[in-house]
């Protein structure tokens, strides 16, 4: 069994396609149904069920991934030991963060990592805070920008809090208010984020624990959708403070007994020499913008 073989078959397992996955892989489509199927048979089990449509895994092929990615994660970490110490970095850098990162411009902070690394090849998705820190427990994400509350069990470095605000339309009643008290959202309609996206725990656990029962009339997974339903009158929020910069008609206002709500940098035990060195620039950004 080869390490391509392994690389190939997770590729194909993730693409649920032959021809996407060796388009990743950046090879025939030819080899890398032909790696499979020599795979196949020096386990002695089909890895996959192949049909005009879809690819997807055998119970073989389901045992097989989890170990297979464990390989290949291992892999790396030795191949970027030996990189770290020589001084070098290569191999991949997977990075998760949620939407809308607001403490840290992730865009910038990816390019001078590209800059000074180009051998790193940086993959980046976008998910929920639980999903991320998942896929970071699992060993798919080196790092991941999350709400602190969803990854406690993990590694985690915190690089921003701040207050959270009432975002409301500009008729509601709390829009000439110079504050308010989490009480007084009792019985309102909200709009928030899908469970498990953005701030959503901080403030279900803010809420529950000012004794305020709520209704989530509107469930978004996008900050601008979010500020444009409260806009228009169908529901309040409560979201970070940050989100004032936003262009939106939307009115915010303080809250006087205001929760808080963080962001956290998570990492698996083992960090690699790549996410070790993007984890720095974080922390050292952030240290000059709040110095």
């Amino acid at each position: 069994m080869e390490l391509r073989q392994l690389e190939y078959f997770v590729a194909v397992a993730e693409e649920c396609h032959f021809t996407r996955a060796a388009r990743r892989m950046r090879v025939a489509q030819s080899g890398l149904s032909a790696s499979i199927r020599a795979l196949e048979v020096e386990l002695g089990a089909p890895l996959f069920l192949r049909s005009t449509r879809q690819v997807e895994l055998t119970q073989a092929g389901r045992a097989l991934l989890e170990e297979a990615r464990r390989v290949l994660s291992t892999v790396d970490a030795a191949r970027n030991a030996v990189a770290g110490v020589q001084g070098l970095l290569r191999g991949t850098l997977s990075v998760g963060s949620v939407q809308c990162l607001h403490a840290v411009h992730l865009p910038e902070v990816l390019a001078r990592f590209h800059d000074r690394h180009p051998g790193v090849e940086i993959r980046l998705r976008q998910g929920g805070s639980g999903e991320l820190a998942e896929e970071v427990r699992a060993g798919r994400l080196d790092l991941a920008f999350v709400t602190s509350t969803r990854a406690s069990d993990l590694p985690q470095s915190v690089v921003d809090t701040e207050p959270m605000v009432l975002v409301c339309g500009p008729e509601s009643r709390f829009a000439q208010e110079g504050s308010v008290l989490l009480a007084d959202l009792a019985g309102e309609p909200f709009v928030d984020f899908n469970p498990d996206w953005g701030t959503r725990d901080d403030v279900d656990q803010a809420l529950a624990l000012a004794g305020v029962e709520r209704r989530v009339a509107v469930e978004v997974n996008d900050v601008h959708s979010l500020l444009d339903f409260v806009g228009f009158g169908l529901g309040v929020a409560l979201v970070p403070e940050s989100f004032r910069h936003k262009p939106t008609r939307a009115r915010f206002v303080p809250i006087a007994d205001a929760p808080t709500t963080g962001t956290s940098v998570v990492t698996s035990a083992s960090v690699s020499a790549a996410a070790s060195v993007l984890l720095d620039m974080v922390l050292e950004g952030r240290a000059l913008a709040t110095g």
